[in-house]
């Protein structure tokens, strides 16, 4: 008897289990039908929320960088740029104050190098920043999403990964193979 209790209460959690599962499918599925979300919203959603966005799931035979593709990609871009451009401010705010000299020059030396170190990260950023701008405008002109050297498609998967990737992936390994060949 004990046997058939555990087993009716394994069954009806089981139940549970599936009901609980369905119900998340249909309320994921409304939530992919929402309305077409503008610039001003996702920048809204993006100061809103500091968080990650999700990855894009591809629907069932959408066509490659359909309209939602793009605005998932604007609004990745654009929380990515906005993250970075925070950064600078900080970097900035921290070289403001933390400018003071110090009478050894060991200390002295060390700061330097600290900031010297801050600044290269920061122009690298700012060249990034300068991509995202071009990735951002690529989409408006319908070009974001395809290489440069072959037409194909890059990938939302590697769009994902790279948001500024400009090349597909077999492309991009040929390069890099070039360019071992190349240095040596």
């Amino acid at each position: 008897m004990v046997v058939k209790k555990t087993t009716k209460t394994k069954k009806k959690s089981v139940k549970k289990l599936q009901v609980k599962k369905s119900n998340t499918k249909k309320v994921t599925a409304k939530k992919t039908k929402a309305t077409k979300v503008t610039k001003k919203q996702v920048t809204k959603k993006i100061a809103n929320n500091k968080s990650k966005i999700a990855p894009y799931k591809v629907k069932k035979n959408e066509k490659y960088m359909s309209a939602a593709m793009k605005r998932h990609f604007i609004a990745v871009l654009l929380l990515w740029k906005e993250h970075l451009k925070e950064e600078m401010q900080k970097t900035f705010d921290h070289l403001k104050t933390k400018g003071e000299t110090y009478a050894d020059p060991v200390d002295r030396a060390s700061q330097e190098e600290e900031f010297a170190f801050e600044l290269r990260t920061r122009d690298r950023e700012r060249k990034l920043i300068n991509k995202i701008a071009i990735s951002i405008e690529q989409i408006k002109q319908d070009d974001y999403g395809w290489c440069e050297s072959c037409g194909d498609e890059i990938g939302i998967k590697r769009l994902e990964a790279r948001p500024t990737a400009t090349h597909c992936i077999d492309c991009k390994t040929l390069d890099e193979i070039k360019e071992r060949q190349l240095s040596g």
